[in-house]
């Protein structure tokens, strides 16, 4: 008899042991790799909905979905409507500035900035996925980087605004204002209030206090934002008040999260932290979704600024990131189950994967400024077919172009293309662009009548590329067209420009 008990007893343990063991989860950073900046997120029962900034491509402002905060697919776009909005004549690098998703009483709510034009708007949705509405503009909230509270039947916009009476003591000095939002009308009510003045101590001329969300746990408001611009000073600072509208306290051990003090010269390193947004995990933990960079060499860096994830401790009732003694790591453990997604596409760690072009695009797909439906199709037999256009991407139009993110410091991408130029003018293939200013384009194209594969590399001059290299090609049937991306390019955006590929393109 001692001996069955002891073996049900270590029966027992195993078996419990095997449990904690599954339900134990490696959360990979980035969570997001490649081109997503300025990330939101929010919990609606066990449900994650991530959005992030899209500057000038369309469609804009991707929302994924999660249950784990590791494995997250993309569900829709909120800025999915040239009728909504398009960033035509505007650079890449402008278009739409941080949103910040909320949820109350059913609706979801999306706040954002579109950047030298209209300013900061709302738009909203019943699900997730979308539809989105058409944007309201809030002309009354001055600044940048809106996101909204909600207290009992009151909203708040909370965001980046001027000076007090618009005098800078300084370069970077800006404040973190308040003002009510009408919740049905959407329309902002009375006077906005500064909450914070330049930031955390106005004495230290304290830069670019940014990118502000307020939270409430037990009986503390606590409004947390970036500080330090969005370089390698970039961290994250936090107040806290007894009240939504103040007066705000800083936390005396200001930033609680912040990589600029690391060596520079530690390996593969991660900076610019900042821009968070907290959230609960399944476990109930606190956890930090923030940006930041990896760059490969100084401050350089081909993969923009990504969505990475933090562990938080409370300690004395103020949130503080744990990232451990030497940063933000690569990889958290946390003890909660996984949940994989049918049919996502891998997000973070090392990856390979093929897309299709016969039914749909990949919602992650992007167009420049806007959406021309008539200038492509899909079908099974021929994949993508994209009609040829005028405007290159050196200008501020709308090209024949379709991207997707670049997500690895290396890799690859490739694919199939049937294109036979009968101008010297004409040609189709892949970029690894950045910009209108910084970019690398592998294109087919013909010179005295002969098929040939060019190089060519942006210049200041939209009208004119310089040729790096060329070769002449032995058919003008040839059909495949590939890039490399070694860690080092010095592209970072990683877009690739494809002219009628075949039914298939693949990454790596």
């Amino acid at each position: 008899m001692k001996i069955k008990a002891l073996l049900f007893t270590c029966t027992l343990f195993l078996l419990h042991n095997v449990a904690v063991f599954a339900q134990s989860i490696e959360l990979v950073n980035p969570i997001m790799t490649g081109f997503y900046p300025d990330p939101s997120v929010i919990r609606v029962g066990t449900d994650y909905y991530l959005v992030n900034s899209t500057f000038s491509y369309f469609p804009g402002i991707p929302v994924m979905h999660s249950k784990d905060l590791k494995n997250w697919k993309q569900i829709g776009n909120v800025i999915s409507r040239p009728s909504q909005m398009t960033f035509m004549g505007d650079r890449m690098t402008r278009g739409l500035f941080a949103p910040a998703i909320e949820h109350h009483n059913g609706t979801f709510y999306v706040t954002c900035t579109l950047i030298d034009h209209k300013g900061n708007f709302v738009v909203t949705a019943k699900n997730p996925a979308g539809p989105w509405s058409d944007p309201i503009f809030l002309p009354e909230v001055k600044g940048i980087d809106p996101s909204l509270f909600f207290e009992g039947d009151k909203a708040y916009v909370i965001y980046n605004s001027d000076p007090p009476n618009n005098v800078s003591l300084y370069s970077g000095h800006r404040t973190i204002k308040i003002i009510e939002l009408d919740p049905v009308k959407l329309q902002t009510v009375g006077e906005a209030k500064i909450l914070v003045n330049g930031g955390v101590d106005l004495s230290k001329k304290p830069v670019w206090i940014e990118g502000p969300h307020i939270m409430k746990r037990n009986d503390w408001y606590y409004l947390y934002a970036a500080e330090g611009g969005t370089s390698v000073n970039h961290t994250e600072v936090v107040f806290r008040s007894k009240s939504p509208l103040g007066p705000y306290v800083p936390y005396e051990n200001n930033p609680i999260l912040s990589q600029r003090e690391l060596p520079k010269d530690r390996k593969d390193p991660i900076t610019s932290a900042g821009h968070a947004q907290f959230v609960d995990g399944p476990d109930g933990q606190t956890y930090a979704i923030f940006l930041a960079v990896r760059p490969y060499e100084g401050n350089h860096y081909n993969t923009g600024r990504e969505t990475f994830i933090v562990p938080v401790i409370w300690k004395d009732e103020w949130p503080v990131m744990n990232p451990g003694p030497d940063g933000v790591q690569y990889s958290y453990m946390a003890k909660f189950p996984e949940v994989k997604q049918p049919g996502a596409l891998p997000q973070s760690g090392n990856f390979a994967y093929t897309l299709t072009f016969d039914k749909q695009l990949d919602p992650a797909l992007l167009f420049m400024r806007t959406v021309d439906s008539t200038n492509f199709s899909l079908s099974k037999a021929k994949g993508l077919t994209l009609k040829l256009k005028p405007e290159t991407c050196a200008e501020l139009g709308n090209p024949a172009f379709i991207g997707r993110r670049q997500q690895h410091l290396y890799g690859s991408t490739e694919t199939e293309l049937t294109f036979s130029a009968k101008a010297e003018n004409e040609t189709a293939g892949l970029v690894v662009f950045q910009d209108e200013k910084h970019f690398y384009y592998l294109c087919k194209s013909v010179e005295k009548g002969k098929p040939v594969v060019q190089l060519l590399k942006s210049t200041d001059d939209p009208k004119n590329m310089e040729l790096l290299a060329k070769a002449p090609l032995k058919s003008a049937g040839a059909k495949c067209c590939c890039a490399s991306m070694p860690r080092g390019t010095p592209t970072a955006s990683g877009f690739r420009r494809m002219a009628k590929p075949g039914p298939c393109s693949k990454t790596r």
